[in-house]
């Protein structure tokens, strides 16, 4: 190996590393380059999809209907009265197709679960597949909200109890989500600069990011999860919520990248703080990977008055290209109580701000402001998510609605727990599954996992030396594998992200393979810079 100073690269964003690691992994191009280092799926559900297509065919012979004596390729309209009964006469026309099937079954499931009108729901999603209107209201359509509400009930409250009706608004992925409750935040005046933001560390890069931006100036205090026990958060680190100059405490469950969900104690020790010390606390939990975890209960479920839930179905159902997010927001919050708790004058200012949307702009929920910011206010009546985005993400909804076997769910648990295994067989270690990990992505502790092939004295020695940004170059050059630095989501030890969803198992065999083989020539070097071994 040629010696080479990677320490400039240190600093990058571990997605602007990225690009660096795939230029070095490119460098050979008899090799193949093995990109472990983003989170999009190489799995996709299928069954919604074929649902949206056929939709489509019927929504089109619904359109074309509106003026059928005019020159063809001319459409308009749906016409709501009767849809069902049409549907019904196109289905028998295709009965033997998955898309229909799967229809038919979600017009019977509103109808009987949701207490849906079946014809009023029916015309929303033809409209949404036309995409001839626009999304009315605003901050979603009325049939989807009630579709995504069921899913997200079924997928985040697990046992717990339900306390109280709750909104969403849908929105372009997390990404844009996360933009949008920073914004409306700080446009309310409910962060200022100089104020306290808890992070739950290691996390997605973004949310350190985000918070010491020109815009928010916020002072970020680390609530770091313990490697040792299970990447839980111990009740010390807990403990430093009760400080009242921490506004918002920003987690994501389960974890990225460590992927654990958050045990039971630990909500329930943060729910008892909340009670007892800070029941103003802001929380804002991204669950993206929920939907991997065994018996899932998000903090939406248990501080429900205090959190926000971010959810987006990029993941799991292999939708990244869609864009397709959402927040939730329990009706009775700590949001607008913050929101009615703000001086006369920060009330006057935002009185002008919402002005034009209605004439007693202070009972605007913070939902609606969200929604209202996401477009400058003044364009709020063109703001929402696009009409066919919210057909789909229905759509995917339903489809965790209806699997009452969850055979989507195991099947996609299965794969990438599966991959996990080979990952680590093929470094030589043997690993188990505990009942808080997820596995949708691996963190390799550099340091530990050298510590436990060659002894502590490597261990010491690699960590010395800032060797981690070495590994993932070398890893590249010489393998053409990419990985992502745990460094940038604030994991101390030197340490690798590798997703799990991305590629196939014979792959993740060669990522093993080829990362125990990097290891061993550091360990070569350093057995040649010190080579009485370690006893």
């Amino acid at each position: 190996m040629t010696e080479q100073d990677f320490s400039k690269f240190a600093d990058l964003s571990p997605f602007e590393l990225k690009d660096k690691l795939i230029e070095a992994a490119s460098s050979d191009s008899q090799r193949m380059m093995l990109n472990a280092g983003r989170g999009n799926p190489n799995f996709l559900a299928t069954l919604p999809r074929r649902a949206f297509l056929r939709l489509g065919d019927f929504a089109m012979q619904e359109a074309e209907r509106s003026y059928s004596y005019l020159d063809s390729g001319f459409g308009g309209l749906p016409e709501c009265e009767g849809m069902v009964q049409r549907f019904e006469i196109y289905a028998h026309g295709h009965e033997d197709t998955e898309g229909v099937k799967f229809l038919r079954a979600a017009i019977s499931y509103v109808k009987d679960k949701l207490d849906l009108d079946r014809d009023a729901f029916l015309y929303e999603m033809v409209g949404a597949f036309l995409g001839c209107n626009y999304p009315v209201p605003p901050r979603m359509l009325v049939h989807t909200e009630e579709i995504v509400k069921a899913y997200l009930s079924q997928e985040m409250f697990g046992p717990a109890p339900h306390v109280g009706d709750f909104s969403v608004f849908a929105t372009e992925g997390g990404t844009a989500a996360m933009t949008y409750i920073f914004q409306t935040l700080h446009e309310n005046g409910m962060i200022h600069p100089g104020q306290k933001i808890a992070l739950g560390t290691p996390i997605f890069s973004p949310y350190l990011e985000i918070p010491p931006l020109a815009d928010y100036q916020l002072e970020i205090v680390d609530i770091r999860m313990d490697e040792e026990n299970e990447w839980q958060f111990p009740a010390s680190e807990l403990k430093k919520l009760e400080d009242p100059e921490i506004k918002i405490f920003c987690l994501v469950n389960p974890s990225n990248p460590p992927s654990t969900k958050m045990a039971g104690e630990g909500q329930r020790q943060l729910a008892e703080l909340i009670h007892t010390k800070r029941p103003d606390l802001f929380i804002v939990t991204d669950d993206v990977y929920a939907t991997f975890a065994d018996d899932f209960v998000s903090l939406f479920a248990t501080c429900p008055r205090n959190t926000l839930c971010v959810y987006s179905f990029s993941k799991y159902f292999g939708a990244t290209g869609w864009r397709l997010g959402v927040i939730a927001l329990h009706d009775d919050n700590v949001f607008d109580d913050a929101l009615a708790a703000l001086p006369e004058a920060e009330k006057k200012k935002l009185d002008a701000r919402y002005s034009s949307l209605t004439m007693e702009p202070r009972n605007l929920r913070f939902i609606d402001r969200l929604v209202a910011d996401s477009r400058s206010v003044v364009l709020n009546h063109t703001a929402g998510l696009s009409l066919p985005q919210q057909l789909q993400m229905a759509l995917f909804s339903l489809n965790g609605l209806l699997d009452r076997d969850d055979r989507y769910k195991n099947a996609a648990k299965r794969l990438i727990r599966d991959r996990f295994k080979t990952l680590w067989r093929n470094m030589g270690i043997e690993t188990r599954h505990g009942p808080n990990d997820v596995n949708y992505y691996s963190l390799i502790d550099l340091e530990k996992l050298g510590g436990q092939m060659y002894g502590k004295k490597f261990a010491a020695w690699f960590k010395a030396g800032n060797k981690g940004t070495d590994f993932l170059f070398r890893l590249a050059k010489e393998t053409g594998v990419v990985l992502l630095p745990g460094r940038g989501f604030e994991v101390v030890s030197p340490s690798a992200r590798v997703s799990l969803a991305n590629l196939t198992e014979a792959e993740y065999v060669a990522i093993g393979r080829f990362t125990r083989r990097v290891l061993d020539e550091f360990n070569a070097e350093f057995m040649k810079k010190s080579p009485k071994k370690e006893k």
